[in-house]
This record gives C-alpha cells, sequence and structure tokens, in this order.
C-alpha cells in the first residue's frame, strides 16, 4: 500500500458527487488508501468550482475531519512545477497537474488517485511513470 496517497480534483468530483460517471469507481477506491489523503490548493480550488455549492459540504467535511489535507508549498518548488507546465504545455498541463506531479516526487511511496488520463503521459523525475490509480 502506498504511504502517500495524493487526490486530485476529478477523483474529489467522483467521489463526492453521485452524478459523475467515476462515482462508483471512486467509492470503491477510497476505503482502501489510508487518510489523511494530500493534495495541492490547486486542487482544491478546481474541485471546489467543480462540485459548486452542492458538493462544497462534502469536500468541506473532508478538510475539517483533516481527512484530506493540502500538503504543497508552490513556494518551496515554485521552479520544478514551472518547469512541469513548459515540458507538458502541449498536453495541456495543469497547475494542480503539476503541483501533484511534483508531490510525487518528493513523497516516498506515492500513489495519485485520478479519473485523468493525462497522468499517463505525465513522468516524474523526467522519465519515471507517475504511480496513479483511474478508472479503466
Amino acid at each position: 500500500m502506498a504511504r502517500n496517497v495524493l487526490v486530485d480534483a476529478g477523483f474529489l468530483v467522483a467521489l463526492l458527487s453521485r452524478r459523475d460517471s467515476h462515482h462508483q469507481w471512486a467509492a470503491t477506491q477510497a476505503p482502501g488508501h489510508a487518510l489523511p489523503w494530500r493534495t495541492c490548493e490547486a486542487v482544491l480550488s478546481e474541485a471546489f468550482h467543480l462540485l459548486g455549492a452542492r458538493g462544497a459540504p462534502g469536500l468541506s467535511a473532508l478538510l475539517r475531519r483533516r481527512a484530506l489535507i493540502a500538503a504543497f508549498d508552490l513556494d518551496n518548488d515554485v521552479e520544478s512545477v514551472l518547469k512541469l507546465l513548459q515540458k507538458y504545455a502541449d498536453v495541456p498541463m495543469s497547475l494542480a497537474d503539476a503541483c501533484l506531479v511534483r508531490m510525487s516526487e518528493t513523497l516516498p511511496e506515492p500513489i495519485i488517485l485520478t479519473t485523468d488520463s493525462d497522468f499517463r503521459i505525465y513522468r516524474r523525475h523526467s522519465r519515471q511513470m507517475v504511480p496513479c490509480l483511474m478508472p479503466s
């Protein structure tokens, strides 16, 4: 099992919205991954926006319980994140995705829970696949 579970906005939206096409997958994955889950503020911004008023209470509850924590300081890794954004500009890579890839480079035994297939394209440390779980 991964020591550091990272989550992206797509996973959070799928988990908290029964109307999301990946809801069942996310609901099945969630219990198998130890809390707290880690993410970055860019992911939280995306998730709050995508969930809207209907989904915000669920996301707020995860944060209040510390089941989900913002565990990334962009100031400390700005150059690495900007390099990733430049490298994957043609994908294009979002700031949230770049922060998660960088987190996967700095934390031991990471795994990213995501619904975003772009994580199959991204590489950590230039050549390594990003360890992630996503719906097939």
